[in-house]
């Protein structure tokens, strides 16, 4: 059986679903994604919405080259990122004042309300799996103002949004 479902106040294209009865697996097919508040392209993948997820999400993330995300933090929600492929610069911590480049095979853990803004300053797009436990995607997602000291990176466009 293929089921979509809609999302609420953000463009959200939802893949093919194959569900069974409740308390069954539920396979999402690729296809699906949206712009995010972190300002960068989600894979549409296990949420609330696309498989009534009470208590993770999980998504495809990918940063073009030249482009950064917006500052943010996930309020109350933690957050595991696996590096598939590519290099970012992630500043990180109160007032992003910590810098940390990640490569592919690369885990990353950004516990609740740890600011956070991924860059990529490669020439190759970057592709990372995200996890959270945010079911509803971005409901935790709070933008922040780039801070002084990282001026220089507002030449690096927002990757989407």
């Amino acid at each position: 059986m293929f089921e979509a479902r809609t999302g609420g106040e953000r463009p959200f294209s939802t893949p093919a679903m194959t569900a069974g009865a409740p308390g069954e697996v539920i396979i999402i097919r690729a296809g699906g994604s949206y712009d995010g508040k972190q300002g960068m392209t989600l894979a549409a993948g296990v949420s609330s919405r696309s498989a009534g997820a009470r208590a993770l999400c999980l998504h495809l993330v990918t940063i073009p080259p030249g482009t950064r995300g917006a500052p943010h933090v996930h309020d109350r929600h933690e957050s595991a990122i696996y590096t598939v492929s590519g290099e970012t610069e992630v500043w990180h911590g109160e007032g992003l004042r910590h810098r940390t480049v990640v490569t592919a095979g690369d885990f990353i853990y950004v516990p609740p309300g740890a600011p956070h803004l991924p860059v990529n300053r490669s020439d190759v797009t970057t592709v990372a799996v995200v996890a959270r436990t945010d079911p509803r995607e971005q409901e935790s997602v709070v933008t922040l103002t780039l801070p002084p000291h990282l001026a220089g990176l507002s030449a690096f466009p927002v990757a989407a949004g």
